[in-house]
C-alpha cells in the first residue's frame, strides 16, 4: 500500500505542479464566464450616433408612427430617390409603403445598400403591423373590439410545482434541470475523456522511455496502474474544485454587475434553480465521475500497456469513443422523455450511465435506480480494473510486437 501511495503521490505532484495545469486552472473559469457575459455586454453596446432611415409613406398613414429610439431615426420623405442608396448619403435604409400591407404582400419593403438589420426589420413589422390590427378591428365598428381581443387572447402561463404526500411544495422548471443536467453530463465526459486518455499516453511515454522495465522491479504491474489512475483522477478532482468555486464567485460577481430584470418570471426561474436537489446531484456526480473515470481509466491503461505506438491505438480507442458519443447524444435524447425506455436502459448500462444519469438526476430518479446504476457501475469497474491489471502485467514488458484481441484474451487467462 505505501508503494501504491508513493506513485499516486508522484503522478499527483508531476501533474499539478506543471505551468499548463496551472495556468489551464486558473484560466479556464474566466474563459467559460467570458463565453456567457462578453456576448451579452457586447450586446448591449449601440454605436455612437443614430442609424438614419428614411419613410415613404405616399398615403402618410404609417410613416408618423414610427419613433426615434433604439439606435434609430426615422425621417418622412415625399418619394424614394436613388441617391439615398450612395455611400455617402447617411441612409442606412428605406422603408417603402405602396399600397395597403393588410391585403398586399409587397406593399411593405425595406431597401438598403447593405443586409438589412434584424432589429430593424422587427421594428418596422411591429409598428407597421400594430397599425394593421388597429384598422381590421375598427373596420367591424365594435366598441372595443381590440381590448376585447387583446383580453381573450390573454396567454395563459402554468407554474409547475413539486408536491410531497406531507402537502409541502416548491417551484420547479423543466428548462432548467435540463440545463443542469447538460452541464454535468458535459462535465463528466470532458473529464472522462481527457483524464482517461491522459493515464493511457503517462503509460505509452514510459513503455516508450523503458523507464517501467525499472519501476516494475520495486512495484508489482498491479500497484503501478494503480497508483496512475488514481493519481490522476486526483488531478482531475482537484481542477474541477478550483472550477467550482472560481466559477461561483466569478458568476456571482458577473450577476451583481448586469443585476436581473426583477421580473415575476425570473422569480420563479431563480427559484426553480435553488429548489433544485444541489446534493443529490453533487453528491452523485462525484460517484458517477469516479465509476465512469475508474472504467475507462482501466481501459485506457490496459491500451497503453498493449500497444508500442501512437498509431497503434486507434483500433482498440474507436469502439470506446463511439460508446462514449453514443453516451452523449443518447443523453440529449432523454432529456424530453427522462423515464423512458432509452433513458433507462442507457442509465443502467455501466459504459454510459454516467453520462445519461445525470441528465436524468435533476428531473428526479427513483433510488432504487441511482443504487442499481452505482452498483452495476462500480461492479463492472472492479471487474474492469482485474481485467485490465492482467492485461497490464504482460503487455508493459513486451515490446516489438502488436497483439490483437485474442492474444489480449490470453493474457487474461494467465495466473
Amino acid at each position: 500500500m505505501n508503494k501504491t501511495m508513493l506513485i499516486i503521490r508522484r503522478e499527483y505532484l508531476t501533474r499539478v505542479k506543471k505551468k499548463s495545469f496551472i495556468l489551464l486552472t486558473l484560466l479556464m473559469p474566466f474563459i467559460f464566464a467570458a463565453l456567457i457575459f462578453v456576448p451579452l455586454a457586447l450586446s448591449l453596446i449601440k454605436d455612437g450616433s443614430d442609424k438614419t432611415v428614411y419613410v415613404v409613406d405616399p398615403g402618410d398613414h404609417y410613416a408618423p408612427l414610427f419613433q426615434n429610439g433604439g439606435g434609430w431615426t426615422f425621417s418622412r420623405q415625399p418619394k424614394d430617390d436613388a441617391a439615398f442608396y450612395d455611400k455617402d448619403s447617411g441612409v442606412e435604409a428605406v422603408i417603402l409603403i405602396n399600397g395597403d400591407p393588410a391585403t398586399d404582400d409587397q406593399a411593405l419593403q425595406i431597401h438598403s445598400r447593405n443586409q438589412v438589420p434584424a432589429d430593424l426589420v422587427a421594428i418596422v413589422e411591429n409598428t407597421v403591423g400594430n397599425q394593421v390590427r388597429q384598422d381590421k378591428l375598427a373596420a367591424y365598428g365594435i366598441d372595443s373590439l381590440d381590448r376585447i381581443i387583446a383580453d381573450v387572447q390573454k396567454p395563459v402561463h402554468a407554474i409547475t410545482m413539486q408536491r410531497d404526500s406531507d402537502g409541502s411544495t416548491k417551484i420547479t422548471n423543466a428548462d432548467i434541470a435540463t440545463a443542469a443536467g447538460f452541464l454535468f453530463t458535459f462535465l463528466i465526459y470532458m473529464f472522462v475523456m481527457s483524464y482517461g486518455a491522459m493515464v493511457m499516453q503517462s503509460v505509452m511515454e514510459e513503455k516508450t522511455n523503458r523507464i517501467v522495465e525499472l519501476m516494475v522491479s520495486a512495484v508489482s504491474p498491479f500497484q503501478l496502474m494503480l497508483g496512475k489512475i488514481v493519481g490522476i483522477a486526483l488531478v482531475g478532482l482537484t481542477q474541477l474544485a478550483v472550477w467550482v468555486l472560481m466559477l461561483t464567485a466569478i458568476l456571482t460577481a458577473a450577476g451583481q454587475m448586469f443585476g436581473t430584470s426583477g421580473t415575476g418570471e425570473a422569480t420563479m426561474m431563480l427559484s426553480a434553480l435553488m429548489n433544485l436537489p444541489f446534493f443529490e446531484i453533487t453528491l452523485l456526480f462525484i460517484l458517477f465521475f469516479i465509476g465512469g473515470y475508474l472504467l475507462y481509466a482501466s481501459l485506457f491503461a490496459a491500451i497503453g500497456a498493449s500497444i508500442n505506438a501512437q498509431e497503434d491505438a486507434q483500433q482498440f480507442m474507436t469502439p470506446m469513443i463511439v460508446i462514449m458519443v453514443f453516451a452523449m447524444y443518447a443523453g440529449l435524447y432523454s432529456a424530453e422523455n427522462t423515464n423512458g425506455p432509452l433513458a433507462f436502459w442507457s442509465s443502467m448500462f455501466p459504459l454510459t450511465s454516467p453520462i445519461v444519469m445525470m441528465v436524468r438526476i435533476p428531473h428526479g430518479v427513483p433510488l432504487w435506480q441511482e443504487l442499481l446504476s452505482l452498483g452495476l457501475l462500480f461492479g463492472t469497474c472492479l471487474a474492469c480494473v482485474w481485467i485490465s491489471g492482467k492485461i497490464y502485467r504482460i503487455g508493459i514488458l513486451l515490446y516489438g510486437k502488436k497483439p490483437n484481441l485474442k492474444e489480449m484474451v490470453k493474457w487474461i487467462r494467465y495466473k
